[in-house]
């Protein structure tokens, strides 16, 4: 028994060197996030913010950016914030535009008072616009100009 746990210790010993030796041989190969060294101050990129005026669509039936931040906004199971302003209710007094007919059908056609379940998550089909750089390569080609 004393025998196994000697070799035990010694085993945990020989690995625990090990690995601080290969922790300190250094660090090639091995880069920060930030592609700098610790005690060089890095330098933050551009923050893209939005823009006031209208984007254009790209396609047919593309659903239509957000020219406003909604970074505040509580869309969830119980509110949407949205329809606070974009509401056929709300819309006019408040100058916004209102949401297409087809937000109040139900599965079935069936035309509703209140915002179908189905097109509550607005943000599922519409995003913020923002005029930033790709963040991977794209070949999209808009079909407005043609």
């Amino acid at each position: 028994m004393k025998k196994t746990v000697l070799i035990s210790v010694l085993t945990a010993s020989a690995l625990v060197a090990a690995g601080l030796a290969v922790a300190q041989s250094g660090t090639s190969g091995v880069r920060s996030l930030r592609n700098a060294p610790i005690d060089e101050v890095a330098e933050v990129p551009g923050v893209f913010h939005q823009d006031e005026k209208r984007f254009g669509r790209n396609y047919r039936q593309q659903p239509p950016l957000i020219p406003h931040t909604i970074s505040r906004y509580q869309i969830d199971l119980r509110a949407n914030q949205c329809l606070a302003c974009h509401d056929w209710t709300n819309a006019g007094d408040r100058g916004a535009p209102t949401l297409s007919m087809t937000h109040y059908l139900d599965r079935e056609g069936r035309q509703l008072d209140r915002v179908a379940g189905t097109r509550w998550f607005c943000t599922q089909c519409h995003v913020p616009q923002a005029d930033a750089p790709a963040l991977v390569e794209n070949t999209f080609r808009s079909t407005a100009g043609k």
